[in-house]
């Protein structure tokens, strides 16, 4: 039995078609964090209270004060320890009078940034065809 090139092609088209479902129908990501409306929300505090004109996140950002992207899981470091800078301030950084909501709001975000690596972009080369790789 040959199969006539029709066959195939019938064939190749209806997997194609299986196969597109089978991927649009998914998620494009699975959502390993509880609530990224908390998230967004923190975001929101960290740019209405304008710490990125000082803090740099991934290495982006000012340089007055120090890099936060993994702040909330360095050793010595974490929930409390922000706290503690953002009630008190210390030397050029003012201290916050944020509520019990933006604080945790802006906690989730600094520990979503935390948990979704530390690449520094100046550590990376960027190719003519407009991908990057590091060097």
């Amino acid at each position: 039995m040959s199969l006539q090139p029709k066959h195939i092609y019938v064939t190749l088209c209806t997997l194609f078609i299986v196969y597109s479902f089978s991927i649009y129908l998914q998620p494009y990501f699975k959502n390993t964090v509880a609530d990224t409306t908390d998230i967004a929300a923190g975001r929101i505090v960290w740019q209405k209270n304008n710490c990125q004109t000082c803090h740099q996140l991934y290495g982006l950002g000012g340089y007055l004060g120090p890099d936060l992207t993994d702040v909330y899981s360095a050793p010595g470091k974490g929930k409390d320890f922000i706290k503690a800078m953002l009630t008190t301030g210390i030397k050029q950084m003012p201290a916050f009078h944020l509520s019990d909501q933006e604080f945790n709001l802006l906690t989730a975000y600094l520990k979503s940034v935390d948990e979704s690596g530390n690449s520094d972009p100046r550590k990376f080369l960027k190719l003519k065809t407009g991908m990057i790789e590091e060097q």
